[in-house]
């Protein structure tokens, strides 16, 4: 029988949670220096908001609630987020 480490798991997929939010932050920094460029305050607002939600997407508190692997494997918050970038 094989036995899960679930706080292993849980931090396990924080990390994944990080490696996955990389790419979207970067194309974030971009569009940010965009709007700068064009003067654009509500888009860097926006930005601003998104960004800040990626780096709390690690800290998803349905994590720290989720009792299996399974469970975990469903908790997506970047997805959520549901950024079109």
């Amino acid at each position: 029988m094989i036995t899960i480490n679930i706080n292993l798991a849980k931090d396990i997929w924080r990390n994944q949670i990080r490696l996955n939010r990389q790419p979207l932050l970067e194309k974030l920094d971009i569009e940010f220096i965009r709007s700068l460029e064009s003067g654009d305050i509500e888009k860097q607002n926006l930005i601003k908001t998104q960004k800040q939600a990626l780096r709390d997407a690690p800290s998803d508190p349905r994590i720290d609630l989720a009792n299996s692997a399974e469970e975990l494997l469903i908790i997506d918050p970047i997805f959520d987020l549901g950024l079109n970038i």
